[in-house]
């Protein structure tokens, strides 16, 4: 509700506060330091209170295998999960991995373990031997959570090569003088396997396990404590482990439902990996505090998410710009009905106009948003509203969260600039992470001594407060002095016809410094050349922006989670426009 009297936003999750039915003129109409956050409940005590609100309401659906859970059937699953983790010897604080794709268990274990206050450390479903190897040591893991394998990795095998004890060990008695914290393994699923628990097993201990003792656990920590550690990707260096508490994901999850203007009546379909912030907060926080149902498909596949809409009545999908792409493009797009879709959101990389404006044409998402942020700011402080007109949905990432504070800074001199000025992308709020996990130099370097996260994105605002990015500090290209920003040229390119997708990058040269490089992938039925794209472009841009070298690719280098690998595919133009040199 909205108390007039000092117009702010109080913390009662049983109810959607009168202010969010106003349009988001309203929203930016209010001051932030008028603002408190909608919840100060840990993730535990929010859920049993939406349970409360209606039991019955589907939380969770797998369609392809029938799987259904309401908030009351979920709720007793990870009560009895949470204190099959105590009854193992876990404690508040404790760190737990779970490395596998988004298998139903990987829900059950993030709320299990946010209701007994252990810290959830989530893991690329696609690591291997050496990744795993590092993660387990900086993260201070107690406990691997882990399925049998996925695409071309065996996880049972890697963790037995890795940690040799681990073939002869008893559950929950595991030595290994390379993972000293290392207690338990455990397997997602009913097989038994030597050395882990299963999760049947977990629960029936915990069924053993009295209220009392989850009660007490739930009584030692805060909502300001730390429930989620993500890896960054470790483009710039060894990954980081970024630390989450309940308030930061809870509430950022609470935002970004309400730019989609969210209710319990809406099914929302995630395709995208719970990993990642983009699973985990977009989609699950997002459906909790709105007391909706999330509609998952398991791992990525076009044809998947289209019947999974269809079959379930999907209000709303998300997705990854290739993701939406591969969707708009499947040949049986058509056979498909998607008219109960309305909204949804379209991240996690830089959003091509064209893609979104298909998506509302074609799909019937009139009220799909955008989201901007970072694994760091929980993750999201920028994005469109379902109320913003078709410029700003398409041109715009939209407008900051109302509690959180941005600033756009000359990464040069430090001034903070003003509307239309291009600088980096900071932020202060609720939403900044506590820091990266034994990394306080690094963490230092990140916030700054106002608390302000510096994003590393480059981007500027307007004077109605809507805000664009420009692209990465390191993605910029300098030719001959000019600065160039790849973002630019790429959205020209899509407008292009026969191009289905585009990406620019910059190659070294001895004489200008760099030259820009676009790899394209074509419509089918369509054969462009290079010179052609080149001659199209320069009609249409200036000619410092049009690219000296285009080559066509069918697959762009993507991370598990469908973006683009942008430092990979500067090396590929590095060897390429080397070779065509000589």
């Amino acid at each position: 509700m909205l108390a007039q009297s000092s117009l702010r936003v109080l913390a009662l999750p049983s109810c959607r506060p009168t202010v969010l039915q106003k349009t988001s003129d309203y929203w930016e109409s209010i001051m932030i330091e008028d603002f408190i956050l909608h919840s100060e409940s840990t993730i535990g005590d929010y859920f049993r209170m939406q349970v409360a609100l209606g039991p019955d309401h589907e939380f969770i659906v797998y369609p392809d295998r029938s799987l259904r859970w309401t908030y009351k059937d979920f709720d007793l699953r990870t009560d009895n999960l949470a204190k099959g983790l105590l009854a193992i010897g876990m404690k508040p604080g404790d760190h737990l991995g779970v490395w596998a794709r988004n298998v139903p268990d990987w829900l059950t274990f993030m709320f299990a373990t946010a209701k007994a206050g252990i810290v959830l450390v989530t893991m690329n479903p696609s690591y291997k031997s050496h990744e795993l190897d590092y993660v387990l040591k900086q993260s201070d893991m107690s406990t691997l959570c882990i399925i049998d394998a996925w695409k071309d990795v065996d996880y049972i095998k890697i963790i037995r090569d890795l940690i040799p004890q681990a073939r002869e060990c008893e559950r929950g008695h595991l030595h290994a003088p390379e993972y000293p914290r290392l207690k338990n393994l455990i397997y997602m699923g009913p097989e038994k396997h030597r050395g882990f628990y299963s999760v049947p097993e977990l629960i029936l201990l915990g069924q053993h396990l009295p209220d009392e003792a989850l009660a007490e656990a739930a009584a030692s920590f805060t909502n300001n404590d730390v429930v989620n550690m993500q890896y960054t990707s470790g483009t710039t260096g060894f990954p980081k482990g970024v630390m989450l508490t309940h308030r930061n994901i809870l509430n950022n999850g609470f935002y970004i439902g309400e730019r989609e203007l969210l209710t319990h009546e809406d099914r929302v379909c995630l395709p995208v990996p719970f990993f990642h912030c983009f699973g985990c907060v977009l989609g699950v926080m997002a459906v909790l505090t709105h007391r909706s149902t999330m509609v998952v498909v398991e791992e990525f596949d076009a044809l998947m998410v289209l019947q999974a809409i269809h079959k379930e009545r999907a209000t709303a999908v998300y997705g990854v710009p290739t993701m939406y792409i591969a969707e708009l493009n499947h040949p049986k797009f058509n056979d498909y009905d998607l008219t109960s879709l309305r909204t949804g959101i379209i991240a996690g990389a830089a959003v091509p106009p064209e893609v979104t404006r298909e998506a509302i044409e074609r799909m019937g998402m009139a009220q799909i948003t955008n989201c901007y942020g970072l694994t760091e700011t929980s993750p999201v402080f920028i994005q469109t509203s379902w109320d913003d007109n078709m410029e700003h949905r398409l041109y715009t990432i939209g407008r900051p969260h109302p509690p959180v504070e941005v600033r756009v800074v000359d990464p040069n001199d430090g001034h903070i600039c003003g509307p239309d000025e291009i600088g980096e992308l900071c932020c202060k709020g609720y939403n900044v992470m506590k820091g990266y996990y034994k990394m306080p130099e690094a963490t230092a370097g990140a916030i700054d001594a106002d608390g302000f996260l510096h994003s590393g994105d480059l981007g500027s605002y307007d004077e109605d407060g809507y805000y664009k990015v420009t692209g990465r500090i390191k993605d910029m290209i300098i030719r001959g002095g000019e600065n160039i920003y790849p973002l630019e040229i790429e959205n020209y390119l899509l407008k292009m016809p026969g191009v289905l997708d585009a990406q620019v990058v910059g190659a070294p040269d001895e004489r200008l410094g760099e030259v820009v490089v676009a790899f394209i992938k074509q419509r089918e039925g369509f054969e462009l050349t290079e010179e052609q794209v080149r001659a199209d472009a320069v009609k249409e841009i200036a000619r410092f922006k049009v690219p000296k070298y285009v080559f066509f690719v069918d697959e762009y280098p993507e991370t598990t989670s469908k973006k683009v690998q942008k430092f990979k595919l500067r090396e590929t133009a590095a060897k390429l426009v080397e070779t065509r040199k000589k």
